[in-house]
């Protein structure tokens, strides 16, 4: 059997964890194969290995049947691998052109040759269906947009094996259709490509092959098409996983949040919030759906204090917080589940411990007289962690930084759910989560509810929306166009309203 990358016993080590424990990872030329695995399993590490970010304490890797040394990611080009990581490598006040030829502009008498660039760029982003505007700036694109720039940087470079990780997490319902497609075509034109993901719907519609981690682990290599997602699911996580969610009916209260014809402006001075009404109550999840862009980041910037509101207002409680200080609004009972962990939701180079008392550290017993008091912060913290079961090499001394983008998630839910708000606001709560972990987190917001609180969900998982929530407020171009009730909510009716058509079932078919 011919193939294209083998990688054999792959062994590495950090601080405190084996992250891949002897994995064999085998890839056919043409072939899209998965690797299915939790949070921290240690699908990153195993591509950074073949991308030669990390080198292996042990084990082979043959590309094309030679034994290689991969030493660094210039070495990795140069035998034909590629990789679109999970946050994109982009400079974003470049253009799309710069971005795709960094490293590698070519020149005319001295000067770097932006027509040349731009010609070969268009000719591939046709080859491949990949319709970028080359003179775009990557700060004006979609996130959809920017992964095609990253896949193009790829296919600039030649390369044959293509590595996307967790490449589906920040895209809407439609690019994600779209990136598949694109898949498709990179294998029909003769690619070869490794999917680093943990939603089974997507490795069933695309994959050919899948091997499962566990634990830096390798379990088992599978056929997709003969292989049921449950099945999968239970290899990845050792047990079985339920994709429903259990929840009584909700018993709603009187209202925790009541917004009023407000108006956010976006980064560009654009109304993306736009005469928005809301209303939700104690012991109720209200979630909103609607495609990325639609004015959900700044509504949640708003209601959290990351932004300014230009009119309108916000009442928690029954006090108008519209011009309050963030932390005033915290201490009033609101808890943040940021969309961008990164940017909002962690001090990446502070240790777990620290990141986990964020919002209390000024508070006793956490600090007296302006001094922390470390044992009651890394107290607190070990509780958290093992709670949530956030797993990372050296518990609560770990650089947040160093642990995987799921378990930094977690991290977050933790010191968010465990202050018990009156009103959390969930954004995106279980982006780049696998199924258990995202079967641990909906079961959070519920209890959550079933204490009383108010919970405020926003996720771009349509199928999220619909089993979680109680009632689904859709929102379109910075309005919200209709609320329906959960249990009775169709995809194709919210797919409607989420283009903007008011909500469908008026027209006589009740």
């Amino acid at each position: 059997m011919e193939y294209i990358i083998e990688m054999l016993n792959i062994r590495k080590e950090f601080p405190g964890i084996v992250a891949n424990d002897n994995i064999t990872l085998k890839l056919k030329k043409g072939e899209i194969h998965a690797l299915l695995g939790e949070n921290g399993a240690g699908k990153s590490t195993l591509m950074s290995v073949l991308f030669g970010l990390y080198q292996p304490d042990k084990g082979e890797i043959k590309v094309r049947g030679k034994s290689v040394n991969i030493s660094n990611p210039n070495v990795a080009n140069e035998l034909g691998i590629g990789m679109v990581h999970q946050h994109f490598k982009l400079v974003h006040n470049f253009t799309v052109t710069e971005n795709i030829i960094l490293g590698q502009e070519p020149t005319k008498s001295g000067k770097i040759d932006i027509e040349k660039a731009t010609k070969e760029i268009e000719k591939l982003s046709k080859e491949y269906g990949l319709e970028v505007d080359p003179s775009s700036k990557i700060e004006d694109i979609t996130v959809g947009m920017q992964q095609r720039v990253e896949i193009l940087k790829m296919l600039y470079r030649n390369a044959e094996i293509l590595i996307f990780d967790e490449p589906t997490a920040a895209l809407t319902p439609q690019e994600i259709t779209e990136l598949i497609h694109i898949m498709k075509r990179l294998v029909e034109e003769g690619k070869s490509i490794i999917l680093i993901t943990h939603k089974l719907k997507e490795i069933k519609e695309v994959a050919d092959q899948c091997t499962i981690i566990r634990r830096g682990k390798y379990i088992d290599t599978v056929d997709v098409k003969t292989t049921t997602a449950d099945v999968m699911a239970s290899m990845m996580v050792g047990r079985e996983v339920s994709f429903s969610v259990d929840k009584e009916e909700a018993d709603p209260k009187d209202t925790v949040l009541k917004i009023t014809d407000l108006i956010v402006k976006d980064s560009r001075g654009l109304k993306a919030v736009n005469g928005l009404n809301l209303e939700i109550r104690r012991g109720e999840i209200l979630g909103i759906a609607g495609v990325d862009g639609n004015g959900q980041t700044e509504l949640l910037e708003a209601i959290s204090g990351l932004r300014e509101a230009e009119s309108g207002s916000i009442q928690l409680l029954g006090k108008d917080i519209t011009k309050m200080p963030i932390r005033q609004r915290t201490e009033m009972g609101i808890g943040h589940i940021p969309q961008d962990r990164h940017k909002h939701g962690l001090i990446l180079d502070f240790k777990l411990a620290e990141n986990m008392v964020l919002q209390t550290y000024y508070k006793q017993p956490y600090s007296k007289n302006g001094i922390l008091n470390r044992s009651a912060i890394n107290d607190k913290a070990g509780k958290l962690i093992e709670e949530f079961d956030v797993r990372s090499g050296q518990g609560i001394n770990t650089k947040t930084r160093a642990m995987s983008g799921g378990n930094q998630q977690k991290a977050i839910i933790a010191r968010e759910v465990d202050r018990s708000p009156e009103l959390l606001i969930a954004g995106q709560p279980t982006r780049g989560l696998d199924v258990g972990a995202i079967e641990f987190i909906h079961k959070k917001l519920i209890e959550e509810r079933d204490k009383g609180r108010a919970v405020l969900l926003v996720s771009l998982e349509l199928d999220e929306v619909m089993n979680v929530s109680d009632r689904i407020a859709v929102i379109f171009e910075g309005r919200i166009v209709g609320t329906v009730d959960a249990k009775e909510a169709t995809e194709h009716q919210l797919g409607l309203m989420m283009a903007g058509c008011e909500d469908p079932r008026k027209d006589g078919d009740q």
